[in-house]
């Protein structure tokens, strides 16, 4: 790697022995391991100690990975995003510097679109050299975090701050990373309540030149709604993987509602977006229609289109449905919703409301707020306005479309 020459000394060969080693002793240890070969590597490096933070299941604050340890030995503690160095790495994925005792940096630890957390590095000079160093070992340890996650409780433990309920656990299970995206497109979603959710899901994938999206609601707020979400969750990949349209994704979940969970009711937008033209094509089946931000302001109407029959209805619904078409202009923000968010009540019952929803995200637009921060804040938000007692589910998933202006 060219420039690390002026780590400390340590020649590039050395650092790309480090990076090898890292790599190498990854492939034969488990999640509980990760922070001491990160921190093992950093010290090859050159570095003084290197700990790392997980962003917990509701973006409240920072977590140690599982034995993450300072430069003073001592295990590493929990970290607020809100009036911290190490919160703002995260929530502006920038590098953050400390002066205080020996040059400290906080960098984002970043899996491509998605934020994974930040990692503190003690150095003994924060030169040029030594930051590019430090980005590489943050970007190695965000996809080494990424393949354990799967299929590991440390990580899921680590991020928890409580027990979560089955039918939570069985809609997280099903669910996708919540950020993803590319240089053309992010798209990113969150639940709450985090440990009861049940009904409400969301979904997002990347195909070649393709962004698909769906936002569910499930009736009810028990196992069986958890079980509607998730059977709609795998109907839509289902077919979609099997080169389905549009038109036959949303069909083949309101048949295998039919099949396995007759009788509940699942309200839900599916999309797709081509990300070289900026259109838009969408199913609404008795959800609330998305609202399209532009130009510092929403567009009226803009998504808004007859009404149609949720899914799970039987023989009263459509079993065919036609996509609508609008195509986006460069920056355009989409915002998908639960009714959850609209509707959840202060302790005074004044609703959050559509308006309080499309004004937070006009400014945080014009603030040029990444879609992630805007979506956590948000959240954050409404689960302020309820005093953290929400009556239904809510899920919220804003895409942006920003198309590159290069080749």
């Amino acid at each position: 790697m060219a420039g690390v020459t002026g780590m400390t000394g340590m020649e590039d060969s050395a650092f790309a022995a480090a990076m090898r080693r890292l790599l190498e002793r990854a492939h034969t240890s488990d999640s509980g391991q990760l922070a001491e070969l990160v921190s093992r590597a950093a010290r090859e490096m050159g570095l003084l100690s290197a700990e790392v933070y997980l962003a917990d299941l509701q973006q409240r604050d920072l977590v140690p990975l599982p034995g993450s340890r300072g430069s003073d030995g001592e295990p590493s503690r929990p970290v607020a995003m809100e009036g911290t160095l190490a919160g703002r790495a995260y929530r502006t994925t920038s590098t953050q510097t400390s002066d205080h005792g020996r040059p400290a940096l906080w960098l984002p630890v970043v899996n491509g679109r998605a934020r994974v957390g930040v990692m503190g590095v003690a150095v003994r000079e924060a030169t040029a050299e030594v930051l590019e160093g430090c980005r590489a070992l943050a970007s190695v340890t965000a996809l080494l975090i990424a393949s354990h996650a799967a299929h590991s409780d440390e990580l899921a433990r680590a991020a928890r701050s409580r027990p979560m309920r089955v039918a939570a656990e069985m809609v997280w299970a099903f669910l996708p990373p919540p950020t993803i995206g590319n240089g053309q497109v992010t798209s990113t979603a969150l639940l709450e309540p985090a440990y009861e959710i049940a009904g409400d899901a969301f979904d997002h994938t990347l195909t070649t030149g393709m962004l698909h999206l769906a936002l569910v609601d499930a009736m009810g707020h028990d196992l069986v709604s958890g079980l509607a979400s998730a059977v709609a969750l795998a109907g839509c990949r289902a077919t979609r993987r099997a080169g389905g349209t549009l038109s036959d994704i949303v069909a083949g979940v309101d048949r295998e509602l039919a099949r396995w969970v007759p009788g509940r009711m699942l309200t839900g937008v599916f999309a797709h977006l081509d990300l070289a033209t900026g259109a838009l094509e969408w199913v609404n089946r008795g959800h609330p229609p998305p609202l399209l931000v532009r130009d510092r302001g929403i567009v009226t109407g803009a998504l808004e289109r007859e009404p149609a029959l949720p899914l799970g209805v039987g023989d009263r619904g459509p079993r065919e449905s036609a996509p609508h078409r609008v195509v986006l202009q460069p920056g355009d923000r989409v915002l998908l919703h639960t009714d959850g968010i609209t509707e959840a009540r202060s302790p005074t019952g004044e609703v959050f409301g559509e308006r309080r929803l499309a004004d937070f995200v006009i400014r945080a637009t014009a603030a040029g707020e990444p879609t992630q921060e805007t979506t956590r804040r948000l959240l954050h938000a409404i689960l302020d306005h309820n005093d953290h007692q929400l009556r239904d589910d809510a899920a919220l998933m804003i895409m942006e479309w920003h198309p590159r202006t290069d080749p």
